[in-house]
């Protein structure tokens, strides 16, 4: 199991994002299956924020529905987020880049993640990044363990902090 620095993801995920004033969240995944709904709990729980300057997203298993209302959005950022296998402990998350989705994603799209990537910095201008939540992929019918959870919730709390600390452009 890789050992993951969760502050190298903070300030990482801090530079990407230096200098925009409009996030768009991308929550992705299926709900119904343990091992895949990470991207879109992690979503909600962003949601209730009720950031100003940062706008949610529930694409589900179909990220492509959401070229769009992206559109419309015009964010300077996208941040998508997604169950992956990134071989840490389970709660953990990652940047994924663009050339590790295909060995990462746990998720079964109808279009590949890197397309619909691609695209959507092409049609938005605008910068995209991929989080990979780490799911408890040894044990596909439940979800995380109660520590494993505590984890995750350590974690989008560093998520929710970078994403407070935004500051809209008068």
């Amino acid at each position: 199991m890789k050992s993951f620095h969760q502050n190298d993801f903070c300030d990482s995920l801090r530079r990407r994002i230096s200098g925009a004033s409009r996030i768009a969240i991308v929550g992705i995944g299926d709900e119904l299956l343990p091992v895949d709904r990470l991207g879109m709990l992690a979503a909600k729980d962003i949601e209730k924020l009720q950031l100003p300057n940062v706008k949610v997203f529930f694409a589900g298993t179909m990220p492509e529905n959401m070229t769009a209302p992206l559109r419309v959005f015009r964010p300077d950022h996208v941040i998508l987020l997604d169950s992956a296998d990134i071989g840490a402990q389970p709660g953990t998350i990652a940047i994924i880049k663009p050339g590790r989705i295909q060995a990462s994603l746990v998720s079964v799209h109808a279009m590949p993640l890197t397309l619909f990537m691609e695209f959507i910095a092409k049609d938005s201008k605008t910068k995209v990044t991929l989080l990979g939540i780490q799911p408890n992929i040894t044990r596909h019918d439940v979800g995380l363990s109660a520590e494993e959870h505590e984890y995750l919730d350590q974690n989008l709390a560093k998520l929710f902090s970078i994403l407070s600390d935004i500051r809209v452009k008068n």
